[in-house]
């Protein structure tokens, strides 16, 4: 490690065990196949099984999931709490019956989820005000990372794309710089968020290391509206989106943020050294 990377380290880490609602902050957390554990696992869809998030629905950000092994413990305004257990996949007894894995699309990709049942389904529904279901990805549901930025063996879960989402504070640092409202990191919706070096010295990273475990930086993470909904009050504005644009601005869309693919599992905390190694 040079002397100009001592300076570097985590300081949060994040989770979001159902796909766009509240994030949860964690101290350590393990890194497994698809990303962290209990990030994204669980994830709303519509009667088709195409995936539901707050870029139309922002009182989504208004739901807080609890995960553990078991399942997790929901809660929402003006909702008594739910617990849902993980589903297991269970073959039907009878012909007549449906299966309890069904496909469901994030994006382009589809995948063979769970279905949480009809209790989760009911509460979801009351509180998103239309008809929606709950459902679980479990070992038997995988979903490969796009291959153009990714290795064949590369999985992730009900994240937009990739297993983890990596920013700065010092990219955060300047862009706030620019608003007339400084905007929370939340707002970006990170796995990891590291400090040290200037802002944006992400964008030349190819390969990192925190604790044990070693990341390649794929691509830089283009950003939609889900920055401009405020993360207390689920109320849309233009910012940080339209100052981003003005600086921002990749071939695909505004950027912020480094997708990143992991090499081996381990456990990382909050406070890890950030070791650059290309």
């Amino acid at each position: 490690m040079t002397s100009d990377q001592h300076s570097l380290f985590v300081t949060e880490l994040a989770i979001y065990p159902v796909k766009s609602t509240r994030r949860l902050t964690v101290q350590q957390a393990n890194v497994v196949t698809t990303g962290f554990a209990h990030d994204r696992r669980w994830m709303l869809v519509d009667p088709e099984g195409k995936f539901i998030t707050q870029r139309q629905h922002p009182k989504m950000v208004h739901i807080v999931a609890q995960p553990d092994d078991q399942g997790m413990v929901v809660n929402a305004p003006g909702m008594e709490d739910i617990r849902v257990l993980q589903p297991l996949l269970q073959e039907p007894v009878l012909k007549e019956e449906p299966r309890q894995r069904f496909e469901v699309t994030v994006w382009k990709d589809v995948c063979a989820a769970l279905d949480a049942g009809d209790q989760a389904a009911q509460w979801f529904s009351e509180y998103m005000g239309f008809s929606c279901r709950l459902v679980y990805m479990d070992e038997g549901c995988q979903r490969p990372v796009d291959q153009r930025y990714a290795l064949t063996s590369d999985l992730t879960s009900f994240s937009d794309g990739f297993p983890f989402l990596l920013t700065s504070e010092a990219s955060l640092a300047d862009l706030n710089g620019r608003l007339e409202q400084p905007v929370p990191m939340d707002r970006f919706r990170p796995n990891i968020v590291i400090n040290g070096l200037e802002a944006f010295a992400e964008d030349d990273w190819q390969r990192i290391r925190i604790g044990s475990v070693e990341f390649r930086v794929s691509k830089a993470c283009t950003r939609c509206i889900m920055t401009t909904i405020d993360t207390q009050t689920g109320i849309k504005g233009k910012e940080p989106l339209q100052t981003l644009a003005n600086y921002r601005r990749g071939e695909k869309g505004v950027l912020f943020g480094m997708n990143l693919n992991h090499d081996n599992e381990g456990v990382i905390s909050v406070g890890d050294p950030v070791e650059i190694l290309g």
